[in-house]
This record gives C-alpha cells, structure tokens and sequence, in this order.
C-alpha cells in the first residue's frame, strides 16, 4: 500500500516528485517582529481540503492568517485574495515545528489561535505497514503536532489568551480497521487535548478537539485507497472549517463533525459490548 497525503502540509505539486523546502525564516533574522492590532491565525496542512477551507472562513472575519503546508504554490492559492502570509515548512524535518513557530511569531509578533489541521493516512492490514510508514504517520499526526503546540504555547501562556485547536478523527474515538496507526495517532491527540486542557486551566488559552468523520478531501485518494463506504458519507470541507470556528468563537472544547458522531462514541464508552456487536455487524 502507499503512504500519501491528505491535502496538508505534504502534499508535492501535480506531477512533481516531493520536494523538501527551505525552512522558514528564523526569529531575528529580518529585524524585530511586526505586531498587529488584528487577530492572527497559524493554520497548518493549509495547502488544501479542511486547512484551506478554515484559513478562508476565518479571512471572512478579517483574521491575519499565517498558512503553512510544503507546497508554496498551493498555500499562495489558498492565500488569494486575502492578505494571508505563507509560510512554507517541512513539520516532519526536525527542527521544522520550531522553525515555523519562530517564523510566525517573527512575522506577526504572536499567534491567538493555532488550527493544527496538517496530516497523512495510511491504508491496509497493520502486519503489511512498513515501519517506516509508521514512523512517517506517527510523526507527521501526533509527534509533530506536539512540538508545535509546545513551541507556540509559552507565547500563549504569557499573553493570557489563545486557543489551540486539534484536527482530529473519528478514527480516534471508535477505532477504524485497516487505519490502525492513524486510528491511534489521534486517539492520542484526543487524550493530549484533555490533558493539556486540564494544565491550562486558569492560563486564558483553551484546547478544542475537533472530531471529523469522513471529509470530502484529497486526503483518501493520496493515502492508497478512495473511501468506499456508503455511511457514515463525506462531509465538505467547509463544514469542518465552520466548526473549527464556532468552536473558536464560542470557546468550545470539543466538537463532531457531523453532530451525530458523538452518538457511536458515547456508544462505546458506555456500552463497549453493543458498540463492538454493532461495529461487527454494520463496519
């Protein structure tokens, strides 16, 4: 099987070979940062699907956007018509979540909300994976997620105010087979959510998990295998981007996309038999 993107930060140019980019600026190397009245966004994997479509929702309101992803030409547009600064970055290189977060607060002097929407899948039986894409999954979906928080937090922290906002997936609530690493690169993202939250209670910043099922995204196409299922069916990006800023706008900390969703992860939590009866039977 093959390991492939998901309208993120990974995704190479059509037609191209994938390309590894120069990391973006560090701090201090163009002169003092730059501070805006206005509220700055830094969304990650914004070079298409639920980052693109998030950037654009919160340009509607005016938020200065920092959009990141490896491929400049699709972050340019995905930033057209907007005054979005892209910022090209390899989060799996490294040193590329602290470069990036360097860049950004360089660019604009701090980040209120960091939408970390960058990730990659990986279909087939688990004993068939290689390791190295499961190296390549677990980095890019969990490991490098939570450098990036930890690199953009302490800004948070001593301003008072922020909010961090998790993509993450059903997958990581009930368990999808064939997709057991990503399954379990995101439920991990649902428990450093409630564990970061938990930390930050008092500090002004918040934590939102958003749970999205299936999105009408590149993201199953570039992972080996189109989605074939008939239900739960796919959602529009949009969709997604409207619940990230909901979430944001009314400081909440956990979100379904659908709303339905919360109903088979409530299932399993209380009823681990029936949910595993029917997950049996209806997949």
């Amino acid at each position: 099987m093959t390991l492939t993107g998901s309208g993120s930060a990974y995704d190479p140019p059509a037609g191209a070979a994938p390309r590894r980019p120069a990391a973006p600026s560090p701090v201090g190397e163009h002169g003092p940062p730059r501070r805006l009245d206005r509220r700055v966004a830094l969304v990650t994997g914004a070079s298409s699907g639920i980052g693109a479509a998030t950037a654009r929702r919160f340009a509607m309101d005016g938020w200065h956007l920092l959009l990141t992803g490896r491929d400049r030409h699709r972050l340019e547009r995905t930033a057209s018509g907007t005054s979005a600064v892209v910022l090209p970055a390899d989060l799996a290189a490294p040193d590329g979540p602290r470069l990036l977060a360097q860049s950004a607060l360089h660019t604009t002097g701090r980040v209120d909300v960091l939408v970390a929407g960058a990730g990659i899948g990986w279909v087939g039986p688990f004993a068939a994976m290689p390791h190295t894409d499961i190296d390549r999954v677990l980095t890019l979906d969990l490991n490098a997620t939570l450098h990036l928080v930890r690199e953009v937090l302490p800004s948070m922290i001593a301003a008072g105010q922020g909010r961090v906002v998790l993509i993450g997936s059903i997958a990581g609530c009930v368990g999808v087979p064939e997709e057991a690493v990503y399954s379990a690169a995101k439920a991990a993202l649902a428990a450093f959510s409630e564990a970061l939250r938990q930390e930050l209670r008092g500090t002004g910043v918040g934590v939102t998990l958003v749970v999205a099922g299936p999105v009408d995204t590149p993201f199953f196409a570039r992972r080996g295998k189109p989605y074939d299922r008939s239900h739960p069916r796919k959602v529009p990006p949009g969709c997604v981007a409207g619940a990230v800023w909901d979430a944001v706008r009314e400081d909440r900390d956990q979100v379904y996309v659908p709303g339905w969703l919360v109903l088979p992860d409530r299932l399993r939590t209380l009823s681990p038999k029936v949910f595993r009866h029917l997950l049996n039977r209806f997949g």
